[in-house]
């Protein structure tokens, strides 16, 4: 029998906050550090109104992505590093972090910028169906979509191909490639409203 892959909930990464503050350590990681980098390339030199970033974590890329938007909601599944994110960001009062379990959860309004980086993969295909869907409501008209996912192996629920296949195959009639880069460990992917 084929057990359905489900989406990792709060108490994972409790247990992973509990033991660790910066879990995979993005104040300090070589690797998440050129990733902010050819993050924020990617996104070109536009100014964004409203972002929305999923699985914000302690906030490290949300400070990056606040020198670019003029409002963001932050949401993380668990409080603990949301409350390292509001200290990380007390200083950009435009940023708002909330607890949210995406995409069961969702906010009211309409984004310029959905970033969805190193979350996805950790949803069953079916959160990940439902988390396009989800964008496809909130995307402004010109919006774009940010995926960063990661390409090595683990036990979550989706690799990170899979979980960027997915969506990008869910929003084909809605969303068109921009950018797609791969560079040694993880790809990101651009996408625009059509």
């Amino acid at each position: 029998m084929i057990v359905p892959r489900r989406s990792l909930g709060p108490a994972h990464f409790r247990r992973l906050y509990d033991a660790n503050a910066d879990p995979w350590r993005f104040r300090t990681s070589a690797y998440e550090q050129a990733k902010y980098r050819r993050t924020l390339a990617a996104l070109g030199d536009r100014d964004f109104g409203a972002a929305f970033e999923v699985g914000c974590s302690i906030g490290v890329m949300t400070q990056l992505l606040a020198l670019r938007c003029s409002a963001i909601l932050a949401v993380d599944i668990v409080e603990q590093p949301l409350a390292e994110a509001r200290i990380a960001c007390a200083d950009q009062p435009w940023v708002r972090f909330e607890l949210m379990r995406v995409p069961v959860e969702w906010p009211d309004g309409i984004f310029d910028l959905i970033v969805l980086s190193e979350v996805l993969y950790f949803m069953s295909p079916a959160d990940i169906v439902a988390v396009a869907d989800r964008c496809a409501g909130s995307l402004a008209s010109n919006g774009m979509v940010l995926l960063a996912n990661w390409q090595g192996r683990s036990e979550d629920p989706c690799t990170g191909e899979e979980a960027a296949s997915v969506f990008i195959e869910r929003a084909r009639g809605w969303l068109e490639p921009r950018t797609h880069v791969r560079e040694p460990g993880y790809r990101l992917d651009l996408l625009r409203r059509r």
